[in-house]
């Protein structure tokens, strides 16, 4: 760390350039008056790094804080701070295009207001999606004004959308709440941020769906009388990826696949795991594709690149980072190496080390290293000890028992603890807690190893699991503050997915011995559906053959989404027995939002 250019100004420079104007106070609320952005609580992070924060990710916290309106070139302009993301603002011919706009319908309209303030009362004449995570969309509805206008994104864009917060949504905002530290106080001792920005919004999440989709790299659309050039990107930072140049700008949108920091290959809250290689030769084709066009060059998050060599330099060592991850874990895993041993030995080349934008502050090396392990040869790492071990309550009762009983275990995990070696102290804790969960003493020595690990991080979202899982131990877990299966998303469902919703809320053992079949004639879209169950899974057919069933029901597909809601069945037209319906309901299990994390 001590060899780290602290004396390189450049990113703050650029990071305050284009400054228009401040939101002041820095804070949005909801109608309802509850605070749902509040920038301001990051006005601490002027002081100089305290012994609490790892002195590389308190200068990204102070980077990723900035909060306003900048302009990025001649009729481009950005509001940051204001959410995770970036909202980006293209001056058209009549209005301006809106690209990203944040989580939250509420941040989102005080986004735009912040910019009309400054660059007059302009109407919203298009939207682009870069990507489907939700940050890029959800608060579409905050810009749209009730107007019909074009909405822009890459093909595959709704259907992972909406399958990522619908089918896994519930564990992935549990263990979003972890990784964003949401339920963390805004402190030198707690969320200094995620590294990506500073944290999620809390407000609500709406989906307008594409009207235009992009097909292929090369592909050009006017908009407002703007020329915009597409890359397709997919399977890099999300499933459902672009870039995008403005060649009248000489302006270059990487959404968020070359940003300033190492990115996940798999995020902590969970994912699909993201092809580092495929990244890589994106991030080439983008260097082939747009160098020589751009003069600047901007992301959904942190602040721009200007000058072409510039530019060049920064693709090209994000391009190389993911690329030696990639190619030096496969290299490893050939030679026997498990991902937890690869992480170990993995050291980036120096002149990636020596470029702040190349840090670990979201992703990681460690867990970057493990994804790609992942991806390649899955969770099993080949030794057959693994193959068959117990869950984690029953290992840690048998270890406790080995190692002579709690008190021993906690004895010696002090021991650790104060040796330093916080990494084994923490193993041995963890397997005190979930051997027993009474032992007060390990809960709150777990939470000071913890604590001590959180504020040792560079990596942001790993100081928020350790610090929220300090929180977890010594208090009570709470509930996700974010939902990202609103209405908008599930009414972006297809009927498939809709179903396919459903049939993983089966509680298997609860269903083995009952059988039905449901008949669904969806009469908006013209289309029969037939769900059958059996041996506890739910099998969903479209345009069945004839056959028998129990119930028959007719009903439009808003019908159908607010019957699996709990609406009441009786007045929709139907043949056959409506018990039925309930004896489907009856097998369904409700979501559980704050499940035990660090706790059995």
């Amino acid at each position: 760390m001590a060899d780290l250019p602290f004396q390189d100004q450049a990113d703050f420079e650029d990071a305050d350039r284009g400054f228009v104007a401040k939101l002041t106070p820095g804070v949005v609320e909801a109608a309802d008056g509850t605070v749902i952005w509040d920038n301001d609580a990051y006005d601490f992070l002027g002081d100089n790094c305290p012994e609490t924060a790892h002195p590389s990710l308190w200068r990204q916290a102070r980077l990723c804080a900035k909060q306003g309106l900048y302009e990025v070139t001649n009729g481009i302009y950005q509001v940051r701070g204001l959410d995770l993301s970036n909202m980006t603002l293209v001056e058209g011919r009549s209005g301006v295009i809106v690209i990203d706009p944040l989580l939250s319908v509420e941040c989102a309209a005080a986004a735009l207001r912040l910019y009309r303030e400054h660059r007059g009362d302009r109407p919203v004449t298009g939207l682009i999606y870069t990507h489907s995570h939700a940050d890029h969309f959800g608060g579409a509805r905050g810009v749209t004004d009730g107007v019909d206008l074009p909405i822009i994104a890459p093909a595959g864009f709704l259907e992972h959308a909406v399958a990522e917060n619908v089918y896994a949504g519930t564990a992935m905002n549990r263990r979003a709440s972890y990784m964003y530290g949401q339920l963390l106080p805004r402190s030198p001792e707690g969320q200094l941020g995620c590294g990506l920005g500073m944290a999620t919004s809390a407000g609500t999440v709406s989906l307008i769906p594409p009207t235009l989709d992009i097909t292929r790299t090369g592909q050009e659309e006017t908009v407002d009388g703007v020329r915009i050039v597409f890359q397709l990107t997919p399977g890099t930072e999300a499933p459902a990826e672009m870039n995008f140049l403005f060649p009248d700008h000489r302006a270059l949108c990487l959404a968020e696949n070359a940003t300033h920091n190492l990115h996940n290959v798999l995020t902590l809250r969970g994912a699909l795991v993201r092809d580092s290689r495929r990244w890589a030769r994106y991030l080439t084709e983008a260097i082939a594709l747009f160098a020589d066009q751009a003069d600047v060059a901007f992301a959904s998050h942190h602040w721009p690149t200007w000058g072409r060599d510039e530019i060049v330099t920064f693709l090209s060592q994000q391009r190389d980072l993911y690329a030696y991850l990639h190619d030096q874990t496969v290299r490893l895993l050939n030679r026997g190496l498990t991902g937890s041993e690869i992480a170990e030995a993995m050291q980036l080349p120096p002149a990636l080390e020596q470029a702040w934008h190349t840090h670990g502050y979201y992703g990681s090396v460690s867990h970057n290293v493990k994804a790609i392990y992942q991806r390649y040869l899955g969770w099993f790492d080949g030794n057959p000890a693994h193959l068959w071990e117990h869950p984690p309550v029953q290992l840690a009762r048998r270890y406790v028992e080995c190692l002579g009983g709690t008190s021993a275990v906690v004895g010696l995990a002090k021991r650790y603890f104060q040796e330093g070696d916080l990494r084994f102290a923490a193993t041995l804790l963890n397997h005190v807690v979930f051997a027993d969960e009474k032992a007060a003493a390990a809960r709150r020595l777990l939470a000071q190893v913890y604590t001590r690990m959180g504020h040792g991080a560079e990596n942001a979202t790993w100081r928020n699991f350790f610090l929220t899982g300090a929180t977890e131990l010594t208090g009570q877990a709470s509930a996700a503050t974010v939902s990202t299966t609103g209405p908008d998303l599930l009414r972006a469902l297809t009927v498939e997915q809709i179903f396919d919703s459903v049939a993983i809320r089966v509680h298997g053992p609860n269903a083995w011995n009952e059988r039905l079949a449901i008949d669904w004639h969806l009469t908006d879209l013209g289309e029969r559906h037939r769900t059958t169950l059996s041996n506890g899974v739910l099998i969903h057919q479209l345009a069945p053959p004839d056959g028998q069933v129990e119930l028959t029901l007719r009903l439009t597909k808003q019908r159908l989404l607010d019957l699996l809601a709990g609406e009441d069945a009786d007045d929709i037209d139907h043949d056959g027995d409506l018990t039925v319906l309930r004896r489907l309901t009856a097998v369904l299990e409700e979501l559980a939002p704050d499940f035990a994390i660090v706790t059995p």
